[in-house]
């Protein structure tokens, strides 16, 4: 059917009609053929499959468009252009930024973020007072990228000033490159910064190179801009019912805020307390079908990994069980770590069940975790408010906001459940979902090692498996 379809378009064209618009061709065609970056700010595919913030908006997109989503990732920015230009993908969601060159010979849509381009250095390592402290130091870019057109911007007016280009690194890679002294500066947008740095907590900005820059979908020029207005129409409707800000902080909600000691002082923690408890959390985590991860993180942000961790209000022990709730669990001890972490596990599995089935993931752990350290009833107390306001009761960066107003009389006078300390549940959240990001890129680390350590199949072995690519 594909062939056929191909076959048609050629023959309008042969007979010097014009083909159909874009947007009837991919209707007709069934599938919206899009093409991103496998990075944490555009795609990769996590434990529950395809994710990313580009992917949660191009796939809802196609739901509308009322066809099939077909992915295509590439390795470096710069093969971005030839994919759109040769016909095989018919949009790039990729968070491209529109740069000079780029608009030669692709058309933006709707800017649906901006990111401030940061140039990165090392504490330590001597910080440039201007960009001529930076001549005949190391810089190192992403190749084809807005990254490079901004370094030979500066060069026209520095032109001492020189870099090296890559085409073969994510500015996760280069970032690296910078913590382990291997490189001087680099270059990255904020939205990839803000994540990174909590792996690389040494890490720091020099200045921002570029403020307030927009991203964008890009379509090809010369195919016609009934792709890009139905894209437009689309990403404007998103902004307004709010799905936007619900996907914007999905992924970047947890990286606003940086916390340079605590995030040295809990890489320092996992080498040194966790060792002792890990076999523990992984063991109720599979008993309460929740990830060890998560639940080490919702440990570490109670207690920091002490077992005789006590508060002034009396909650004690590594998951910071209250009396009351230890009862209810039937613990005797809350100081034996194990008690401590399976009744927590359990409290935590209570917690989800007590959230609404309209609530998707992970908004529903948001919730849980709120749950967890406020109390149900002011979480409810929050979604009420979010529906007298008109919002979404089933989405977290709604309810977020919500629960701040549970410290203010105006609200908490109007709710069943009354005043609430509304500010400790979100930065209580936010901090679980720092942790629990680390962990998850620590430990993922941990299986590429192993990995590299397994015996290599044999060229022709039979246990030599091919992964496919999304697409």
């Amino acid at each position: 059917m594909r062939l056929l379809f191909y076959a048609l378009i050629a023959s309008l064209v042969g007979t010097c009609s014009y083909p159909p618009p874009m947007i009837d061709q991919i209707v007709e065609l069934g599938e919206l053929r899009v093409v991103t970056r496998n990075t944490p700010t555009s795609y990769f595919v996590g434990p529950d499959g395809p994710a990313g913030p580009e992917y949660d908006l191009v796939r809802d997109f196609a739901d509308e468009l009322g066809v099939t989503l077909v992915i295509e990732t590439v390795d470096s920015v710069s093969e971005i252009l030839p994919r759109l230009m040769d016909g095989q993908a018919h949009m790039a969601a990729a968070g491209l930024s529109m740069t000079e060159s780029r608009r030669r010979f692709l058309s933006f849509g709707h800017p649906y973020n901006s990111v401030d381009m940061h140039l990165i250095y090392k504490l330590g390592a001597g910080r440039p007072r201007s960009i001529d402290d930076l001549v005949g130091r190391s810089i190192e870019v992403i190749a084809g990228s807005s990254h490079s057109e901004m370094m030979a911007h500066l060069a026209e007016v520095y032109p001492g000033l020189e870099w090296t280009e890559n085409a073969d690194v994510e500015v996760v890679d280069l970032l690296q490159k910078v913590a382990n002294d291997e490189l001087e500066f680099t270059i990255a947008d904020s939205t990839e910064f803000n994540i990174q740095r909590h792996f690389y907590p040494d890490l720091r900005v020099v200045l921002d190179l570029d403020v307030g820059d927009p991203i964008a979908w890009a379509f090809k020029k010369g195919d016609g801009d009934s792709l890009l207005l139905r894209a437009d129409e689309y990403l404007i409707r998103a902004e307004r019912s709010g799905f936007l800000a619900q996907v914007n902080d999905r992924y970047f909600g947890h990286t606003e805020k940086f916390d340079y000691v605590g995030t040295r002082a809990f890489l320092r923690h996992f080498d040194t307390r966790l060792p002792r408890y890990r076999p523990t959390f992984e063991d109720a985590g599979d008993q309460w079908s929740i990830d060890w991860r998560l639940l080490a993180a919702l440990g570490y942000q109670e207690s920091h990994w002490r077992s005789h961790a006590v508060s002034p209000t009396g909650v004690r022990g590594i998951m910071m069980l209250t009396e009351a709730t230890a009862e209810f669990l039937d613990i005797q001890d809350r100081m034996d770590p194990a008690s401590s972490i399976y009744g927590g596990a359990e409290f935590l599995t209570r917690q989800m069940e007590r959230i609404p089935d309209s609530v998707d993931e992970p908004d529903r752990t948001w919730m849980a975790l709120a749950s967890y350290n406020v109390g149900f009833n002011h979480l409810k107390d929050a979604m009420q408010i979010v529906e007298w306001q008109g919002g979404d009761p089933n989405t977290w960066v709604d309810v977020s906001k919500a629960l701040l107003l549970l410290s203010n009389q105006r609200w908490y006078s109007r709710v069943q459940y009354g005043y609430a300390r509304g500010w400790e549940p979100v930065l209580y959240v936010n901090n679980i979902r720092n942790y629990y990001n680390i962990i998850r890129w620590i430990t993922a680390n941990e299986a590429e090692a192993d990995d590299d350590l397994q015996p290599k199949t044999e060229p022709g072995s039979n246990s030599a498996i091919e992964i496919a690519s999304a697409d």
